[in-house]
């Protein structure tokens, strides 16, 4: 009768369902209430407090019985479970506590199933299991599910509840009615689906099939699509994982291609959503949630031709087949699971195969805390040493307690245990090791693992995988008997009475088909409490979670975890934090620069934590400005070759950097350019300007857009530079090979329209004819300034602010930011959402806050700085929130991380504007510059924001506050618009920041002469003073500095003089030791002042300062203590006359000992001179022209002045001056590309010629030579000869500024 009624029952809740369902609109129409109309009978719990408070009063807003369900113990394993009675369609759930009491709940587990039994947790979100419950016993709590839930069963299982009352509930669940087609397929291998699309059928666009699955197995090939050209798609479980792969029949190789990998953990006899969409070439896989999109352009015009499913025609290609069950197999609008129940002739089943699922009953149980344990009673009925136990475990954890027993009879213990994700087991007695054995390997990757321990006449066997993955076998010291307990997982706590020693990690994982004796273990009893004892466990399901699936490692960073979190390896892949989220490079060379970096190759992501992958570059930061420089295939000079029956010669340049990032820095560069140039001798370029172009170029994005101007003109003009210019050879042309001479001509120039960088190619037309010859050479791409790093915005007010559309950075988060202000604090940014927010703030002087909220409460992470923050230098702020963790850091002070909690919601949900410099309310705005603002890789535009918005400037003046450090050695930091420069002028280096040694390598005949007043003004007005441009000193001292190197002694290193017999100088005497020589009253003779220091003629780089003031001298070698000498003499030097370095000649007036020393020269390095303001040195290499410097013999710059520098003569070899690092020239170089091919004749013609002119030349420059003196600046590079009339020169961009390059002076 009770039956019967339930059927009853049953009947009239369906009709309910069906007849709310019906009258509901499409968009909300699977919102019924699912329990009011079921029979009491349909509600079970774990326990209930009476009869009145039983599972079936539980239903919402019912005062029945005690008013709701409330069992006999409050705790964490109480449960209320419902049966639908078939499977439905969940999208909600509500809960009440119990009428007229004390009693609700504060959070619960939802969990689902179809049979009773193998429980899934619902989860909100992938780490969210739990679910917020009632503040009151009347208020009903209602959650939407994300994702709808399919089951026949669901339980509750209370987690907390009001402290003042017991546990008490009553529940609703809304939804609608599921139908479903079913199909399973058995373990025979064999069995399967086949289905070929009707031959008539119109061959559609789009494809996609879609299907849910349920397996226990974890590998199997699930389905496989044949279509023409020989592809065929499949998809195939290998380890719980589905996989998409590609095989061609044409293919040498056997082995498919993997194009996707989702999902895991697939074989937990759970439902599982798979679809697959093709539209041409595109691909689009999704599981469960999960989407991945892949691009095939082999696919472009396939269509599936067949396809089967759980078993291939082609047995070969798989290893093993689908065991398991479908549901809603779908191809497009076709339901083949429906057609192949009515026998439709294009479908087709083979093996065995029935139209329902049958569910094999396993019961799991979870150990989800390393507390956790199992205890169950065990007397062995076997004979004496005789035993088995067997049980199947999965796992993330490389270490933890499976089970342990005593051996009561041997006092001793047994412990089976993995340790580094092996399986061991131990026999320990009286605190001594018995025995050990190992086996297996790598058993922490969640597959499920079967484990064997067989004791048996003495002898131990312990098994992995049935021997598959490991066995160990050994004979027993002991036997191994048992008459009492046998412990899983782990042990008891302390105070507990149960005997069990652990002294390994407790187990967390899951394990199934625990069997002792061969006799398999009812868990069901262990959870109603019949049998043994446990605590912390899950019963009747599996918990693990794949943590790594999908990976929230970014940038292929590899993903590793245990139970309860998971870590993201970043090695080699270039970001850094919990998710390798953050680029460790700099976005620039114009950033690297102003880290103080000197010229060099670099890494820089352009997109920061964006998708953009890192580039290694060259920096050229040798000039004010910075260079980014990127190279491709074939930078050099190169001879076209005609092919013969070809009328056109097309060249493709490939790049060292991917298309993206050449974009990319092209888009954020202020200037770009490349030269483009080209060499002809009757071979005609662009032709008239009305006329068609002989040849192109392809520039821009790729493939490149058709450009027929050339560089140096302007885009569109067909003109090349001299037409522009107006200089052409031939004006009635507009470029210089276009007047089709037979005379050398060239077109070059550099193309400085960034939309049509790079030049991808070349097409040169007229090489064909008779006597045509030409040479090409494209340049690499150069590129300056970054738009980005300098871009600032200045808010003069605190209720100014800029607003920007919403910030999205659900998973990972990051800003930086540099900011300079003179207020205590402000808010830098802020973006809200409903709850959560975003938010950070200079809270005071000292100390910056990032504050956000992702629903799990506000968190706040600050850095606190020991100087204060307003002192209106630039600060950098860097941000950064992901699923693991929260970082903050500024400037160069250690990063501050909070940990993220592990099971919370982790979706930052923001949904307002996003403000910058101030907040929503306009209170606490910030008063001050933000410059380079990037999020998540994305730079704002501050300064286009600012022109518009009233309170806040475009840009940020006042840069060498913060960067003036960068200028060394006196050096001059001067402002920029964007950025700075150092002027050198005043110093004795050079370079970028004034630290590049300026040295020269001097011979005994070279002499460098700085001359502060010609002689015949002296004889003019002898008492007038130098002229103030090349005089700067004060006129009571001197402050002199240098450096040097020799082995040469004595030698002279400097020498001032003046007009009435008053000199100074610096000497290395016979002894090594360095003298100073003073006088400064021409009627006394001059005072001699010895360092106590070590040799100086050691052929070691010395420095020496001397400073004189009045009578007081101070002398320091190198880093020894500064010496104190005092003048007996006191005066000025009034009329200097001169400065000279090196050989002394042609004054006369100097003691006969001094001029013996000058006349012996100085052979050695000379480096960064200084005599007060004046540098001697720097001026007569780098400005001979414009200081008044007279220079005789060799003189060579050279980097010997350089603490580096091991070996300084070698420096006097001239290096070539090279604009690329590293030329990846893979074209034919001009300098082998330009040799003749004509007949041999020719060739002996060409020759003859050459000889001959090759002599006069020699003889030329000798007769040059000796009539006129001449002074070289420069180190030219050496012209290549390859025919009498026209000399090529086989050139580069200036870029290796690293290589040194010496210069000589001949006077």
């Amino acid at each position: 009768m009770a039956l019967r009624s339930k059927g009853v029952f049953w009947i009239i809740s369906r009709l309910a369902l069906l007849l709310s369902c019906s009258g509901t609109s499409a968009g909300d129409g699977c919102d019924s209430a699912l329990l009011s109309n079921l029979p009491p009978s349909s509600f079970r719990s774990s326990s209930q407090l009476s009869s009145s408070h039983a599972a079936g009063f539980a239903k919402l807003n019912r005062r029945d019985g005690a008013g709701g369900w409330s069992p006999l113990i409050s705790d964490s394993y109480q449960w209320l479970e419902v049966d639908l009675g078939e499977r439905t369609k969940i999208t909600a759930v509500a809960t009440q506590g119990r009428y007229g009491s004390s009693d609700w709940l504060t959070s619960y587990l939802l969990m689902f199933s179809d049979t009773g039994h193998n429980w899934k947790q619902y989860r909100q979100e992938d780490s969210l299991g739990s679910f917020p419950g009632n503040s009151n016993a009347d208020s009903v709590v209602q959650h939407k599910l994300q994702q709808p839930a399919v089951a026949r069963f669901l339980r509750l299982i209370p987690l907390d509840w009001d402290p003042s009352g017991r546990i008490g509930l009553r529940v609703e669940t809304y939804g609608c009615p599921y139908t479903s087609d079913v199909v399973s397929f058995g373990g025979d291998g064999v069995s399967g689906l086949m289905f070929r699309p009707s031959a008539g059928l119109k061959q559609k666009s789009k494809e996609v099939v879609s299907l849910e699955f349920k397996t226990m197995k974890n590998s199997g090939m699930l389905l496989h699509a044949e279509g023409q050209h020989g592809f065929s798609l499949s998809l195939e479980l290998e380890r719980g994982k589905l996989l998409l792969l590609l095989r061609q029949a044409s293919s040498p190789s056997p082995e498919p291609q993997r194009l996707a990998s989702l999902g895991s953990l697939l074989d937990d006899q759970h439902w599982h959503h798979v679809a697959l969409e093709q539209k041409h070439s595109h691909l689009n896989l999704s599981v469960d949630k999960h989407v991945e999109r892949i691009h095939i352009p082999l696919l472009s015009n396939w269509s599936i031709r067949q396809l089967s499913v759980g078993a291939s025609q082609r047995p070969n290609f798989f290893k093993e087949n689908f065991h398991g069950c479908l549901e809603n197999l779908l191809y497009d609008d076709l339901n083949l699971i429906e057609l192949s129940k009515h026998r439709d002739p294009q479908t087709a089943l083979q093996g065995n195969v029935s139209f329902f699922c049958p569910e094999p009953t396993s019961v799991a149980v979870t150990f989800p805390e390393h507390q956790s344990f199992l205890q169950l009673p065990w007397s062995t009925s076997l004979p004496s040493g005789t035993l088995s136990i067997g049980f199947q475990f999965r796992t993330w954890n490389k270490a933890g307690l499976l089970t342990t027993f005593d051996l009561p009879q041997q006092k001793g213990v047994v412990w089976l245990y993995l340790s580094e994700a092996r399986l061991c087991l131990q026999i320990h007695k009286a605190g001594k090791k018995l025995l050990e054995l190992s086996a297996g390997s790598a058993l922490n990757d969640g597959q499920w693992h079967s484990i064997a321990v067989i004791s048996r006449l003495g002898h131990l066997t312990v098994s992995v995988d049935k021997d598959k993955g490991g066995v160990a076998h050994t004979t027993s010291p002991v036997p191994v008997n048992i008459d009492n307990q046998i412990f899983f997982g782990g042990c008891p706590g302390e105070g507990q009475k149960q005997e069990c020693r652990n002294p390994f990690e407790g187990f967390q994982g899951c394990m199934r088909l625990i069997s002792l004796d061969n006799q398999l273990v009812n868990l069901i009893a262990v959870q109603q409490r019949l049998l043994g004892n446990y605590s912390q466990l899950q019963i009747d399901m599996c918990g693990i979670t794949d943590r790594c699936s999908p990976s929230h490692c970014e940038h292929g960073g590899v993903c590793t975890q245990s139970w309860t979190a998971f870590q993201c390896n970043c090695s080699d892949s270039g970001y850094s934090g919990a998710t390798c989220h953050s680029s460790v490079f700099e976005p620039s060379c114009e950033a690297y620069k102003h880290n103080g970096n000197t010229s060099g190759y670099f890494h820089i992501d352009v997109d920061g934590s964006g998708p953009i992958k890192p580039q290694l570059v060259y920096c050229n930061m040798t000039e004010e400005n910075t260079w980014l420089v990127i190279q491709h295939n074939n930078t050099e000079l190169t001879r076209v070759r005609p092919s013969p029956g070809v009328n056109q010669q097309a060249v493709r340049f490939q790049y060292s950097a991917e298309e993206e990032q050449l974009l990319a820095v092209i888009h954020q560069s202020e200037h770009c350019q490349q030269e483009l140039s080209y060499r002809c001798r009757k071979s005609r370029l662009l032709n008239t300007q009305e006329g068609s172009p002989f040849s192109w170029w392809l520039g821009g994005p790729s493939p490149g857009r058709v450009q027929t101007y050339w560089g140096g003109a302007h885009p569109g003009s067909r003109q090349c530079a001299c037409g522009l210019q107006g200089n052409c050879v031939d004006l009635q042309h507009y470029c210089n090979c276009d007047a089709d001479r037979g005379e050398w001509s060239e077109d070059s120039g550099l193309v400085t329209h960034k939309g049509n960088l790079p030049v991808r190619s070349l097409v040169l037309g007229d090489v064909q004819r008779p006597g045509s010859e030409a040479a090409y050479r494209v340049g690499p791409l150069r590129c300056r300034g970054d738009e980005n790093f300098w871009n600032a915005a200045f808010f003069d007010k605190e209720t100014s602010y800029l607003h920007f559309p919403t910030f999205h950075g659900e998973l990972s988060a990051d800003i930086s930011f540099l900011f300079k202000t003179t207020a205590s604090s402000g808010v830098f940014l802020e973006n809200l959402g409903i709850k959560d927010f975003i938010r950070i703030e200079l809270s005071s002087s000292t100390q910056v806050v990032f504050s956000f909220d992702v629903g799990n409460g506000p968190l706040d992470v600050s850095v606190n700085s020991s100087i204060p923050l307003n002192d209106n230098r630039w600060h950098r702020v860097r941000a950064e929130r992901n699923v693991k963790e929260a970082s903050l850091r500024l400037d160069e002070l250690p990063v501050v991380v909070q940990k993220a909690p592990a099971d919370g919601h982790f979706h930052l949900q923001l949904n307002s504007q996003l403000f910058i410099g101030g907040t929503a309310s306009r209170q606490k705005g910030f008063r001050g510059c933000i410059r380079s603002l990037q999020l998540n890789g994305a730079t704002l535009d501050l300064e286009e924001r600012a022109k518009i918005t009233p309170g806040v400037r475009p840009g940020c003046p006042g840069h060498c506050s913060s960067y003036g450090s960068l200028c060394h050695h006196q050096g001059r930091c001067v402002e920029r618009d964007n950025g700075f420069h150092c002027d050198c002028s005043q110093s004795a280096y050079s370079g970028v920041f004034c630290h590049t040694e300026v040295s020269a390598v001097f011979k005994p005949e070279t002499s460098i002469s700085y001359i502060f007043k010609e002689p015949f003004e002296f004889s003019r007005n002898s008492s007038a003073s130098p002229p103030s441009l090349h005089s700067t000193m004060a006129p009571k001292g001197e402050d002199i500095s240098l450096s040097f190197r020799t082995t040469q002694s004595p030698a002279l290193l400097l020498l001032v003089t003046a007009v009435r017999r008053q000199f100074l100088t610096l000497l290395i005497n016979k002894h090594d030791l360095l003298e100073v020589r003073y006088k400064l009253d021409s009627s006394r003779e001059a005072e001699v002042l010895r360092s106590s220091g070590r040799s100086l003629a050691d052929g070691q780089l010395h420095s020496l300062h001397i400073r004189r003031l009045t009578d007081s001298v101070s002398v320091q070698v190198d880093q020894t203590p500064r010496e104190e000498f005092n003048l007996t003499s006191y005066g000025e030097f009034l009329d200097i006359r001169a400065l000279v370095l090196g050989r002394v000649q042609g004054f006369e007036d100097l003691d006969p000992d001094l001029t013996r020393f000058g006349s012996l020269g100085f052979s050695g390095c000379l480096s960064v001179v200084r005599f007060n303001s004046i540098t001697p040195l720097k001026a007569a290499l780098l400005h001979p022209d414009t200081s008044p410097v007279v220079i005789s013999g060799p003189l060579v710059q050279s980097s010997c002045g350089s603490a580096a520098s091991a070996n300084p003569y070698a420096a006097e070899n001239t290096h070539r001056l090279s604009d690329d690092p590293g030329s990846m020239g893979s074209g034919q170089p001009l300098v082998n590309a330009m040799k003749t091919d004509s007949v041999l004749i020719g060739g002996v013609i060409a020759v003859v010629i050459f000889v001959v002119v090759t002599i006069l030349a020699i003889t030329a420059r000798v007769l040059y030579r000796r009539k006129e003196t001449y002074r070289s600046q420069e180190v030219k590079e050496v012209k290549q000869e390859d025919s009498q009339d026209f000399h090529y020169n086989n050139q580069a961009d200036s870029q290796n500024v690293s290589r040194e390059n010496p210069k000589e002076f001949f006077l």
